[in-house]
């Protein structure tokens, strides 16, 4: 099975594809492959319409292309700035759209959650959840600069699937 996974955004929406290794032993922390991820960029000066049209296309087209089983998105959990939470929500209503037009279930987890999953730690660093996430998959295959692949926002996609991956028990079992 695979998972997309997302961290949303208006000007970066982060996303991962991970496909499950069935063949492996529940034990076994590498459970998943990485088959993509990077971040969908829109340009800064662009109108919101605009800006959620381009994430709305690209995501359809990852769709398409590597028809997941699961989308996980990161949910809003708590924002300091108003400013900043009505375009992430605008961001992840184009995406739970995209994902509703395709059947595509979906699983959403907190940043505490991810944080919880991938570190044991709900108030774990950026750096050490990103370490971790090398340690549970292997990403040395792919061109880091390409598709904005060293962006933070690629990291917390990729963490956000791990979390649905560890969580989903028709992937775990």
């Amino acid at each position: 099975m695979k998972i997309l996974g997302i961290d949303p955004g208006t000007a970066t929406t982060g996303f991962a594809i991970l496909q499950n290794n069935k063949n492996l032993k529940n034990s076994d922390i590498k459970k998943f492959t990485a088959i993509d991820f990077g971040c969908i960029i829109t340009p800064a000066g662009m109108s919101a319409g605009k800006r959620l049209e381009i994430i709305y296309n690209d995501l359809c087209k990852l769709i398409k292309k590597h028809k997941p089983n699961l989308i996980s998105i990161e949910t809003l959990f708590f924002f300091k700035n108003l400013k900043t939470v009505m375009p992430v929500s605008q961001a992840r209503g184009v995406i739970l759209l995209a994902s509703a037009q395709n059947n595509i279930p979906v699983l959403e987890f907190t940043p505490l959650q991810v944080k919880m999953t991938i570190a044991g730690y709900g108030r774990a660093e950026k750096k050490q959840i990103q370490q971790m996430i090398k340690e549970t998959i292997d990403i040395s295959k792919f061109d880091m600069k390409k598709n904005n692949r060293n962006k933070d926002d690629a990291a917390d996609a990729l963490g956000v699937a791990i979390c649905a991956g560890l969580h989903n028990k028709i992937l775990t079992n």
